[in-house]
């Protein structure tokens, strides 16, 4: 993990990670805090957060970004690479603990990619 100065908003917004086991959006992000911090400050957070390899990010549908905690992410070295599974249904979105094999691909190197899966999660299917 990289050096990040421990800012009130770093704190606060790190403490909404603590709470979620799951993914969050900048859009919940923002309608948790917005009585704490303007929109500018919290995606500024995010963005070095994620500079610094304690969070990463993904798209989810209707192209809202996600973050999410990384396990073993340094600033030079975003580490965890997966997919994952957004619900069509509640929304809730979360990272997946399986593999995804990513292709040599001739000529080209790969230095990051997004792989997401939306269906149903295991509340909506009853």
């Amino acid at each position: 993990m990289g050096i990040v100065r421990k800012t009130q908003s770093v704190k606060k917004i790190l403490s909404e990670f603590q709470k979620a086991p799951k993914a969050l959006s900048t859009l919940d992000l923002i309608d948790r805090l917005k009585e704490d911090y303007n929109k500018t400050t919290i995606y500024r957070v995010l963005d070095r957060l994620e500079d610094d390899g304690v969070l990463h990010s993904f798209q989810g549908h209707n192209g809202v970004k996600w973050y999410a905690k990384c396990v073993d992410c340094t600033k030079t070295n975003h580490s965890d690479i997966h997919p994952h599974f957004q619900c069509i249904s509640c929304g809730q979105t979360d990272c997946l603990d399986v593999s995804v094999p990513i292709p040599n691909i001739p000529n080209r190197e790969v230095s990051f990619s997004q792989f997401l899966l939306q269906g149903r999660c295991e509340k909506c299917l009853v």
